[in-house]
């Protein structure tokens, strides 16, 4: 498969930094919220309460200062009293002025070093002439002659670290007096009325060229990893050789995958912690990093346009009161869900209803495979329950299994996959190994 035109194996330089410097956007969240918040409508601000937040810190220094300076006597009480009415003033002002203030700097709430760090990042990225039409797209989505989202942004970091200032135990009772949040809940509203409507795109805009720098950078990382086929036709996913992306070369597996076709589907059973669900694993993410564009770890692979449903790490919850089972279910109702779209659904179901018995385990079991299938998806199954693997009797299923070897005392896994059902159990050696009661005989 050719190469997508954003990827570059080679040691390039970005942004006229240093091959090994790492030059990836950081990552600084800013949820959707924080884009909404650009896009709202201005925040009602009347002329009175802009007038006011000059008016009365000048009125207050001046009172502070005319007590300070008043001679011994009634002058003393009579600046007392004026600098008292102008801290209540500044009271009101600033009761009256919470429903834009708090609001604004909400909205904006990002230390300023995060915004800085991120205006950093937008300037190395308006900086690069790129040729490739999806980069340069980015690029200008970032800056045009009317702004620029560095310079925007480091003018927003710079609002937000004043505003900071506020929160100084020291500086606080002179933030207080200077009505400081309502001066600067007025800048940042000045700078969303400008640039904030343009925040969605620029955020858009860095996501995207962070997910390019990621696929580049885990593409110069394995360069033996090859990029895969893609497929226009029915649901497929076939492979040689595929291994968890996480794992280094002198640990990994590597095992085949061949999903579509005749056996549209595969039973893993085998014992505990034998690789059924590192299997799974491995298959989804390498299934999402060709989707992405990205190099997949295998020696081959040849994928479709797939949705993906999983029923991986599914747990209970006492907060929601669901029992692992019923939060299983719903996991597959929801992958069922998807299955619904149409053709092109990949499941991975870890350990299919393993909250039930295994009479229930093993029909509904059989049921929501063959409701999968009947919907053109294709899959994997986990199972612990040899009946459901061995019970199988759909043409479109197929049985494969990782076995374990005891010797001496201790356990050892090949992680290799191998056609049929398992015929071994570990669980008895396993309790054994960690020093539980065991029954010596049938």
């Amino acid at each position: 498969m050719e190469r997508p035109p954003f990827i570059d194996r080679r040691p390039a330089r970005y942004c006229g930094r240093s091959k090994n410097v790492d030059v990836s956007p950081s990552p600084v969240k800013f949820p959707d919220r924080r884009r909404a918040w650009g896009e709202a409508p201005p925040v009602r601000v009347t002329r009175a309460q802009a007038a006011l937040a000059w008016v009365l810190p000048c009125l207050t220094t001046f009172a502070a200062f005319s007590w300070w300076l008043a001679p011994a006597g009634s002058a003393t009480l009579w600046a007392r009293g004026g600098f008292g009415v102008m801290v209540l003033a500044t009271w009101l002002v600033r009761r009256t002025s919470g429903g834009f203030v708090q609001p604004t700097q909400l909205g904006a709430a990002r230390t300023a070093r995060q915004l800085d760090e991120l205006s950093r990042v937008l300037r190395c990225l308006e900086r690069e002439a790129f040729e490739d039409p999806l980069l340069a797209a980015s690029r200008r989505a970032l800056v045009t002659d009317a702004s620029s989202a560095a310079h925007a942004t480091r003018e927003l970091a710079r609002l937000v670290g004043w505003a900071e200032a506020a929160k100084s135990q020291i500086f606080a009772p002179f933030a207080f007096l200077l009505l400081w949040d309502v001066h600067f809940g007025l800048a940042l509203e000045r700078w969303r009325r400008r640039p904030g409507a343009d925040l969605r795109r620029w955020l858009d805009a860095v996501g995207e060229l962070e997910a390019l720098l990621s696929i580049a950078g885990f593409s110069f990382e394995h360069p033996e990893d090859p990029f895969p086929e893609l497929d226009d036709g029915a649901p497929v996913v076939e492979g040689e050789g595929l291994g968890h992306p996480l794992l280094p070369d002198a640990r990994v597996v590597r095992n085949p995958v061949s999903l579509g076709g005749a056996a549209r589907a595969r039973v893993v059973s085998g014992s505990n912690m034998s690789g059924k669900s590192t299997y799974l694993r491995t298959v989804g993410t390498n299934v999402v990093l060709a989707l992405a564009g990205a190099p997949v770890r295998a020696h081959r692979l040849r994928v479709s346009a797939l949705r993906i449903g999983a029923t991986l790490r599914v747990q209970d919850s006492l907060q929601e009161g669901t029992s692992r089972f019923f939060a299983e279910i719903t996991r597959l109702k929801q992958v069922v869900a998807i299955a619904d779209e149409g053709p092109g659904c990949l499941f991975l179901l870890d350990e299919i209803l393993h909250g039930t018995n295994s009479h229930d385990r093993r029909l509904g079991g059989r049921a929501v495979v063959a409701g999968l299938l009947d919907r053109d998806a294709i899959g994997l199954v986990t199972t612990h329950d040899l009946a459901l693997a061995a019970g199988t009797a759909d043409p479109r299923v197929e049985n494969v299994h990782f076995v374990d070897e005891l010797r001496d005392g201790v356990l050892h896994f090949d992680y290799a996959l191998h056609p049929g059902v398992v015929h071994t159990s570990n669980a008895l050696a396993l309790m054994q190994a960690v020093g539980l009661p065991v029954p010596t005989a049938d």
